[in-house]
């Protein structure tokens, strides 16, 4: 069990559990959201025991964004009127603070699974973009809330969000702020499946960690790997890069344990190694 003010850790390897700890504010992102992300993922990244990670929100909401009010005192060039060169100067190294805070979740070499029920608004999606896959319960309700509060999303939404679901629907959600329930989040992809209940979300969540640990912890780390830095490149580039990346991992003792399995007829215990 970890020690954090916005954020309980529960390691459970193979999985790790990362929940956001604020039910009481609907999990609303204030300063130790931000700031304690990043450590969180990069040791769990270094954990040889943790194969898959789960992010979940305790309470009946994934998160309800950030918390302006609790961030006023971090970001208080936002309340200067006049925004002199001297003030964006200061704020610029703000707002990669804040990008990292969900930036890390994608850097992690582990899988990251977001398991989404109730609201998942503003910073919320931003979180759950980052994570590689996204599956919410049926009462989830999702919005790119943004525009609606006079902001551009600038820690990494609108960078992400249209590798999933397409510009056509990454624009409309950035226009209108509006927002759309888990059958249309089904629709337009941008999550995997959809759960009768947070029960059955958390249960559905642990089996695909599952079927994930059951495959060889190298090639899925080099996949994910592989598919962030096909984002954004061209098909010949990121065959050029994968080549490189098989040609450092092969062979592995996973791919000799993979064929030992084959040929006596077993399932493969993979190490990593």
């Amino acid at each position: 069990m970890s020690n954090y003010k916005f954020y309980e850790v529960e390691k459970k390897p193979p999985i790790a559990w990362v929940y956001l700890n604020r039910p009481e504010k609907l999990n609303a992102m204030n300063e130790p959201a931000w700031k304690e992300a990043p450590a969180i993922f990069d040791e769990l990244d270094k954990d040889e025991d943790i194969k898959v990670v789960i992010i979940a929100g305790r309470g009946k909401h994934f998160s309800a964004g950030i918390d302006l009010m609790g961030m006023a005192g971090v970001i208080p060039e936002m309340a200067i009127r006049e925004q002199l060169g001297a003030i964006k100067w200061k704020l610029l190294p703000k707002i990669f603070m804040l990008q990292e805070t969900m930036t890390c979740i994608e850097k992690c070499r582990k899988p990251v699974i977001a398991a989404i029920q109730g609201y998942c608004i503003g910073a919320g999606l931003d979180m759950a973009t980052a994570c590689d896959i996204r599956l919410c319960s049926a009462d989830a309700s999702f919005s790119l809330r943004e525009a609606a509060v006079g902001f551009v999303a600038d820690v990494g939404v609108l960078q992400r969000i249209p590798h999933i679901v397409g510009q056509g629907i990454a624009r409309e959600l950035a226009f209108t702020a509006k927002n759309i329930d888990a059958k249309r989040a089904k629709e337009v992809l941008l999550v995997n499946e959809v759960f009768e209940s947070s029960e059955a979300l958390m249960a559905g969540a642990e089996k695909m960690a599952m079927d994930i640990v059951a495959c060889s912890p190298l090639a899925v780390q080099a996949s994910k790997d592989v598919l962030n830095f096909g984002v954004g490149k061209s098909v010949d580039e990121g065959l050029k890069y994968v080549a490189s990346v098989s040609a450092n991992i092969i062979p592995s003792n996973d791919l000799y344990e993979a064929m030992a399995a084959m040929m006596e007829k077993r399932k493969p215990n993979f190490t990593g190694k």
